[in-house]
């Protein structure tokens, strides 16, 4: 019988006698070497050879196989010339290969080449990091590792091209902020909100659609909270397409300019509530503070309350108190006391009603604005304040979500109506009545 050698088992030794050959130790080395500088580095390497062979092939799929005689080739190639493509935050030298038409009349593209080397990605990286409190320093310190070679013949992360960089994706995203068609745009409740930036005042809105989603609607700049600036801004609002017959809940702070703007832009019917938390820390700043915490149970417990009348009949009683010791403190709860209630009229309770009583989501999307810019020293002239604030909404935009109890916003909806068509006919009533009798 015939018998069967054992496997042999090679050592390590015995491995460095055999060495592979040149081309393959040399391409293992160049693995090797990057891999020590990280797993990103390494992938870099890997995708730019990869690259290379893609825009080798598109061209040999256009000209044909190199080398190869074709008397019906309707193109050739053209050489090659210096590119650059973007890769980690970065852009990295590529040499992308060229083809001209068989008559030599005009170049025609490597669509591989157009595709890896648009820069959006690069201007996305640049504003995530600036927006992240990245300065234009620091750019090319935070970028993702991707070989000491590559990172030496890389461009783009200088101070100044990260700068100009930012202000054409900023600048971008003003535009798009402010360019957005509201004609298909179904909201229901609408918050306006002040952000003051270096001695100047940004009235923001934000929308809450039918489905609970949160919609930067835009901005608008001057030199104080006026009437002018908030009509300007809702006005803009109207002319880029949003209905002023629609059915909304306006969510303000309880300033007099952004009540009177809504009227002049939607009707002097247009529903307004008053936030709770402003109205509450106007009051009880007034108030010393042994009695705050007292006069703040009361308020909250008759806006927790499900009858208007008996509600407002309690704050009433609270104001009446401060008439004599802090007549102040009363002026600031009896003014706008009755949009304070315009929930409870409309019979929104529960969890929807907790979330629309204050400008609470308008303020998060405003603190987001603010965490953005946290890192700016010194605002210039021009539209770069709007520019951050709208890079900033649209950042805030990604993070949102549904607000709790947007399964009852349509319920919202048909009260808001209901009160417009019980309103209208009111109006219609008293004019009739008001008209003389012609005999």
């Amino acid at each position: 019988m015939k018998k069967v050698p054992a496997p042999k088992v090679v050592t390590t030794l015995e491995a460095s006698e055999s060495p592979l050959p040149a081309e393959i130790q040399e391409a293992l080395g160049e693995l090797v070497g990057a891999a020590m500088e990280g797993l990103l580095a390494l992938s870099v390497g890997v995708g730019l050879g990869v690259v290379h062979e893609l825009m080798e092939r598109e061209v040999a799929e256009v000209v044909g196989t190199k080398g190869k005689h074709d008397p019906d080739r309707t193109a050739k190639r053209h050489g090659h010339e210096r590119g650059s493509m973007t890769l980690g935050g970065r852009r990295v030298p590529v040499s992308r290969p060229r083809m001209r038409t068989a008559d030599d009349e005009h170049e025609l593209p490597v669509t591989t080449y157009g595709y890896f080397a648009d820069r959006d990605p690069l201007t996305r990286a640049v504003m995530d990091r600036m927006l992240a409190g990245v300065s234009t320093r620091r750019f090319a310190r935070v970028g993702e590792p991707v070989g000491t070679e590559v990172e030496q013949d890389s461009s783009s992360t200088s101070k100044s091209t990260v700068s100009e960089l930012f202000i054409e994706r900023t600048r971008t995203a003003l535009s798009e902020l402010m360019g957005r068609r509201l004609d298909d745009m179904r909201l229901a409740v609408m918050m306006l909100d002040g952000l003051e930036i270096a001695d100047r005042t940004h009235v923001v809105a934000l929308g809450i659609s039918t489905e609970g989603v949160k919609i930067p609607l835009g901005l608008w700049e001057g030199s104080t909270e006026n009437a002018a600036l908030a009509r300007a801004l809702l006005a803009d609002l109207v002319d880029r397409g949003l209905d002023p017959e629609q059915a909304i809940l306006f969510v303000i702070d309880g300033g007099k300019a952004l009540r009177r703007a809504i009227k002049d832009v939607f009707g002097e019917h247009a529903l307004v509530h008053r936030c709770h938390r402003h109205k509450e820390r106007n009051v009880c700043d007034l108030l010393p503070e042994r009695d705050r915490p007292a006069v703040q149970a009361r308020i909250r417990a008759a806006w927790a309350l499900t009858n208007p009348e008996l509600a407002e009949q309690r704050l009433e009683l609270l104001a009446s108190e401060f008439d004599r010791t802090w007549p102040d403190a009363a002026g600031s709860l009896r003014e706008g006391l009755p949009e304070t209630l315009t929930q409870m009229r409309l019979g929104i309770t529960g969890q929807l009603a907790k979330t629309l009583c204050s400008t609470n989501p308008c303020e998060s999307m405003i603190e987001i604005v603010r965490y953005t810019q946290r890192n700016v020293k010194r605002w210039q002239d021009g539209d770069m304040r709007k520019r951050w604030t709208a890079a900033g909404m649209l950042q805030a935009e990604q993070q949102f979500r549904r607000i709790i109890g947007y399964r009852d916003l349509a319920k919202l909806v048909i009260a808001i109506e209901r009160h417009t068509i019980l309103v209208a006919t009111n109006h219609r009533d008293r004019q009739e009545i008001a008209e003389p009798v012609t005999v």
